[in-house]
């Protein structure tokens, strides 16, 4: 879908070996344990069923949605926290009711719209996908990032969600060179706690984040927080 993403020696293998992580750690929720992290690259949640892009060649979320519906799950969530829209995995599942897609943080308008999907305000719920009303934009702190964060918890439970997939997106940190978001590196560990408080079976796909020296540290906050909670 876009100019930005080559494919060269080796992205086939390395795309392969991130979907098998992803699909590994659904497997081991579904088998009982209570959450699994697949730290994978290259990331997933812009790759669709016929296309790819942003970095992106397969989409590890949904893979690992699918893999939780094939053991049994009958309904589950894919929460998108990167500040970019999660197109692919909305193309995914956008006719489906047995996976709810919620990109609770997207800054569509902020990018190039050569490339931007339409996302009508006035349909909040359809066959598959939400989007929730109080989506922060630049500049936003923690607190209001958190409150769009409680809404989208809220939408996940009111739907019934057995199981719950993360793309977990870290660019909405403070130092983020693209983004322009306030979290800092300790909000993330409430983050964590706050996804651990819904209480589901949680497998966290690593999308990505460009503050490079700090991204790490941020992941390891909201694992962190998550666990405190479990």
């Amino acid at each position: 879908m876009d100019a930005g993403t080559p494919l060269t020696v080796g992205t086939w293998v390395a795309a392969r070996a991130g979907a098998d992580c992803a699909l590994s750690a659904a497997a081991a929720v579904a088998a009982g344990e209570r959450a699994a992290f697949a730290l994978t690259r290259p990331p997933g949640h812009h790759a669709g069923a016929d296309f790819f892009g942003g970095y992106c060649f397969l989409n590890n979320a949904a893979l690992a949605a699918q893999q939780l519906r094939d053991q049994g799950f009958e309904r589950v969530a894919v929460l998108d926290l990167d500040y970019h829209h999660g197109n692919g995995t909305q193309a995914i599942f956008y006719e489906r009711t047995e996976v709810f897609f919620l990109p609770a943080f997207m800054a569509t308008r902020l990018l190039n719209t050569r490339f931007t999907w339409a996302m009508p305000m006035s349909r909040v719920l359809m066959p598959g996908w939400a989007l929730t009303a109080t989506c922060p934009w630049r500049g936003s702190d923690f607190a209001l990032w958190r409150a769009a964060l409680t809404t989208a918890l809220q939408g996940i439970q009111s739907y019934g969600a057995q199981a719950l997939v993360v793309s977990l997106g870290l660019d909405t940190f403070e130092g983020d060179p693209i983004a322009g978001f306030k979290l800092q590196s300790a909000d993330y560990l409430q983050v964590g706690q706050d996804l651990a408080a819904a209480g589901l079976p949680t497998v966290l796909v690593f999308e990505g984040g460009y503050a490079v020296a700090e991204v790490g540290i941020n992941a390891v906050n909201l694992l962190q927080g998550f666990m405190e909670m479990t």
